[in-house]
């Protein structure tokens, strides 16, 4: 029989306990993660006893209500899966067998647990805990192994609801993407909206759930652009419906849709963990990691002088020079900037040359001065690399910052809106042309943050940022070509008003990014607190009711909107006010963290 995946799952268990790992089962999700820890804690404890424990009468009880709790939490569990399997067919012998063998073993170490009467448990001929240690591990491992596998099989029913719900919104998409008649249009599009509606609560708890902060970021991404993207389908596909003939109508619409399936497909692939076609995902190298990685294998050699080669040491800082070259090569790169980067590029070479040859005399013969000099030439390579990593964050936070401040007022779009409600095609081609400039900046802006984000989720998040100012460019000018030629078209209008605003959220999100950046390169960076999707023990049932979706008139939702913005706002200002504290750990300091966390989940409810 396989045994628990503790390892995999994050979940441990000491290793005097016996319970080891079961590879083929591997945990993605926290809640599933959470729901084995407590039983986890229970069965450890038991198997972890002193073999010659005092023999009184509150450790025979302590012993016994420990292997009946987990035998009761099993029999509750197994109810509920046996539910689930009786739901979904194709998972009905695979549950039921795991069920099966979930609710022996919560038998087996209950039985083994009944000590609580016995006056001397070790000479009784009645087996226990005290007699068979051996039968409680093997007890343990089915027990985990099974339960695990109940979690993961429920599990793969979440991805398969996940999938039902985006293969209902590409079908309806391509039903909108044909219709010809405005009636239709609304009937479809009120459908959509309901099973985007469904998409996106499914895919938000999936989001909470996943374990790995990488893929976490990456649906973030997806469901961003599936948010923003709903709105401009309606009203790309609006202005295609009355302007039929229009070319220019018709690109902007082309483009929602084919953005809008890439995102679905991104969901899908994160949750199936796969890739089209079995491609391996490249993850993007940013100077930032490479650096990281370069350091930790240079320090490494003060414990083992043989673990890599010189010529591997070398590849790696040529690699991490390459990428500095994005800075140099870059037009928005201040001179300043340049000169340093490529000072300390020649310097970084220089010193891992001196580093070479001490490393490799000392290789020959370890003698105490040439281990001085060794170490002296480690710091030295470290801290010319972490010179360079201060000025390429420099380079491209200050960069970002200047850009930021000088786009804010939004003039290109402004200009754009007007000359498109004056149908001046000549004066919206001028425009369209700086608003091409702008979104080459950001682009590049986006590229060299990604260098120095820090973490691989902010640097998905960059990326997500860079196909944002990429996409979206080419689909305002569309859309204000669009409003030039049908200059009365109020649907034209809202239309590229529509655009401008996805612009313009995705300028605010990027000074967010920023102090992200900032926070974590400074390390400032304070735990994120998380929201697990699955119930709580004691907190739900499985038998209870859903509870019926109560309507709000428009003026409760008006109330209820303003209430959470504000929750919002006072967020935002308790967060400000505790990063000033220089005492993170002072315990008013996390109180206040802890009830302005409370606060935006209230808000997130809200919204």
């Amino acid at each position: 029989m396989a045994t628990s995946p503790c390892s995999s799952s994050g979940v441990s268990s000491s290793s005097s306990s016996g319970l080891g790992a079961d590879a083929g089962l591997e945990i993605r999700t926290r809640s599933v993660e959470q729901t084995l820890v407590p039983l986890v804690s229970q069965i450890t404890t038991l198997i972890n006893h002193k073999d010659r424990p005092k023999r009184s009468d509150k450790t025979l009880q302590a012993i016994q209500r420990v292997g009946q709790a987990v035998n009761l939490a099993v029999g509750r569990f197994v109810t509920v899966g046996e539910a689930i399997a009786n739901e979904n067919r194709e998972l009905k012998e695979e549950m039921s067998v795991a069920c099966i063998e979930a609710r022996r073993a919560g038998e087996t170490i209950a039985q083994l647990t009944d000590v609580a009467s016995l006056d001397h448990p070790e000479s009784d001929s009645h087996i226990t805990i005290f007699t068979d240690k051996t039968g409680v591990v093997k007890a343990a491992r089915l027990l985990l192994s099974s339960v695990t596998k109940v979690l993961v099989l429920a599990d793969r029913i979440v991805i398969k609801q996940i999938i039902t719900s985006r293969n209902k919104v590409l079908a309806t998409m391509d039903q909108l993407e044909k219709v010809s008649s405005f009636q239709e249009f609304v009937q479809i599009f009120s459908q959509f909206g309901n099973e985007m509606v469904e998409f996106a609560h499914l895919t938000g708890d999936r989001q909470n759930d996943l374990k790995d902060e990488k893929k976490k970021a990456r649906m973030a991404a997806s469901r961003a652009v599936l948010e923003k993207c709903t709105m401009m389908l309606l009203t790309a596909s609006k202005t295609c419906l009355r302007h039929p003939d229009c070319e220019s109508a018709r690109i902007n619409k082309d483009g929602v849709f084919h953005r809008m399936r890439l995102a679905l497909e991104q969901v899908i692939e994160i949750v199936t963990d796969s890739r089209p076609n079995g491609e391996n995902e490249m993850a993007p190298i940013s100077i930032y990691s490479g650096i990281k990685e370069f350091k930790n294998k240079v320090e490494g050699l003060r414990e083992n002088l043989y673990f890599l080669s010189k010529e591997n040491l070398s590849t790696m800082l040529e690699v991490i020079l390459e990428h500095t070259e994005d800075f140099t090569d870059s037009a928005y790169t201040s001179h300043e900037h340049r000169e340093h980067i490529l000072e300390l590029s020649k310097q970084a070479k220089m010193e891992l040359e001196q580093l070479v040859s001490v490393w490799m005399q000392a290789q020959n013969q370890k003698t105490k001065d040439l281990m001085e000099d060794l170490e002296v030439a480690i710091l030295k390579t470290c801290q010319c690399m972490n010179d360079l990593k201060r000025e390429v964050h420099s380079a491209a936070t200050s960069l970002a910052a200047d850009l930021l401040k000088y786009h804010t007022d939004h003039m290109v779009l402004k200009a754009l809106k007007i000359t498109g409600v004056e149908g001046n095609l000549e004066a919206v081609a001028e425009y369209t042309c700086k608003l091409s400039e702008q979104k080459e900046q950001l682009v590049e802006m986006c590229r060299l943050l990604r260098h120095v984000s820090g973490t691989e989720p902010l640097e998905i998040t960059c990326i997500h940022a860079e196909d944002t100012f990429q996409v979206t460019g080419p689909q305002i000018i569309s859309a204000a070509e669009t409003l030039a030629l049908h200059p009365s078209s109020k649907i034209a209008k809202e239309n590229l008003e529509v655009f401008c605003e996805a612009w313009e959220s995705q300028l605010s999100d990027m000074s967010l990014l920023l102090r992200e950046i900032n926070d974590v390169f400074e390390g400032r960076r304070g735990e994120k607190r998380v929201y697990l999707s699955l119930p709580r023990p004691g907190k739900h049932n499985a038998n209870l009711k859903a509870l019926k979706p109560v309507k709000l008139d428009t003026e409760e939702q008006a109330k209820i909107a303003k209430l959470g913005l504000e929750l919002h706002l006072l967020t935002s200002d308790v967060d400000s006010e505790t990063e000033k504290w220089e005492d993170q750990e002072n315990e008013i300091v996390q109180h206040g963290q802890g009830m302005s966390s409370m606060a935006y989940s209230m808000y997130l409810f809200t919204r």
